[in-house]
């Protein structure tokens, strides 16, 4: 199988299709994580490579980005055996748990322009970790903490950071995501604090959480950026409390007594 790339996929304003690039930053403006997040998952190839993110949110299901599943000449979906993740570890290398699925789940609404740009992973067998609460969709200005394990430079030929990187930033008005197609209701704008922060390459499909009611509650999943470097704009995540019922539909996960919104809490204050 062709080594594939793809991961915090690029789209500009000019582009009518995924950029499919070689990794090149991390969350950037981000800092080790202070905390194991048991619901956190690396997406790595067979040589343990780093690729995209997940979180967990039933025993036997992770959710990511779609492109994150997407074969990067084709566009079909691929093959789930070629790959492996390690659940519940800050170090994507060691601990947590070892997992390898059996079928990936795009959504049918998918397409290279990162439209519905969501997934669901199964997993051969259930894990032991705690999965993740889906959260309401966040209003402006609410505080979230964005994970993943991208790499580290903003140019090719870095390798990913070993420990979990974390971002505390907060959602963005619309208007900052001037993408034609941004679509509020389906995706969340993320701040990227005057260009210098952001989620990047190999970011993909990891969460974007909020701490609520002694947890953490999970509210995004890493999308794609809208320039090159990434910090220069805001960046985009799929939202996943919109794709709740989706999620329900081919899942054993089951829409909680709804939650209500969440703004203006401190990030941090969860518990993984």
């Amino acid at each position: 199988m062709r080594k594939r790339s793809t991961v915090f996929a690029l789209m500009v304003a000019a582009a009518a299709t995924v950029a499919l690039a070689t990794p090149a930053a991390a969350i950037v403006g981000g800092a080790d994580a202070t905390q194991t997040y048991g619901f956190m998952a690396s997406m790595q190839t067979k040589t343990g490579a780093q690729q995209c993110g997940a979180s967990l949110i039933a025993a036997q299901w992770l959710v990511t980005a779609g492109h994150c599943v997407t074969d990067a000449e084709t566009l079909g979906v691929e093959d789930p055996s070629q790959y492996q993740f390690r659940i519940g570890s800050v170090n994507r290398t060691r601990g947590g748990e070892p997992a390898v699925a059996d079928r990936f789940i795009r959504h049918e609404g998918w397409d290279s322009s990162l439209h519905n740009d969501i997934a669901l992973v199964h997993l051969t067998k259930p894990v032991h970790a705690r999965p993740i609460a889906i959260g309401a969709a966040p209003p402006t200005g609410t505080k979230i903490r964005e994970l993943g394990w991208g790499s580290t430079c903003l140019r090719h030929g870095c390798d990913s950071p070993v420990t979990l990187q974390q971002l505390d930033t907060t959602t963005a008005p619309a208007a900052e995501c001037t993408l034609p197609d941004f679509n509020s209701t389906r995706q969340l704008c993320s701040d990227n604090k005057g260009g210098t922060v952001n989620a990047c390459y190999g970011d993909s499909g990891g969460p974007a959480v909020v701490a609520a009611y002694g947890r953490w509650l999970l509210v995004g999943a890493a999308s794609h950026g809208q320039s090159d470097p990434c910090v220069a704009r805001a960046g985009i995540f799929t939202s996943v409390p919109f794709y709740a019922g989706w999620i329900a539909t081919h899942t054993e996960w089951r829409t909680p007594t709804a939650l209500p919104a969440v703004t203006g809490r401190a990030a941090g204050s969860g518990h993984g």
